[in-house]
């Protein structure tokens, strides 16, 4: 089974340089590059804001409830519509969720790894 498995994660702008220019070495030399989905956060602190607690809840609600209108998504929770609309633009603007050809939202991955080193967050 193919996981598609998106990675979320503290890195520098060197950090990202570098994966990028070694992906184009490989790819400049034949080499086959596996796909690679991820987002990266300058700190600690930026992607905890961004995965707030009511949108890992949606993450997981989305995952199991499947497509679905925000509306429906907002009345399956319990939360107030306009919450939802913001969590969910949010997590798409990330692309953590995505949206059908009919505009149903969707969360695409299997699994999502989410790493931050800790010397980082002491400095």
């Amino acid at each position: 089974m193919n996981t598609r498995t998106l990675h979320v994660e503290v890195s520098s702008l060197e950090e990202d340089l570098a994966q990028f220019a070694q992906v184009c070495h490989d790819v400049a030399a034949g080499k086959r590059v596996k796909p690679y989905a991820g987002i990266g956060f300058s700190d600690a602190a930026q992607l905890l804001a961004a995965l707030t607690p009511q949108r890992c809840a949606l993450i997981y609600a989305l995952k199991d409830y499947g497509a679905c209108s925000i509306y429906a998504l907002a009345k399956h929770l319990a939360r107030n519509y306009s919450n939802v609309h913001g969590d969910v633009t949010k997590l798409l603007e990330l692309g953590i969720a995505k949206k059908d050809a009919s505009g149903k939202v969707f969360v695409p991955w299997d699994k999502i790894d989410v790493q931050f080193p800790l010397q980082r967050m002491a400095a």
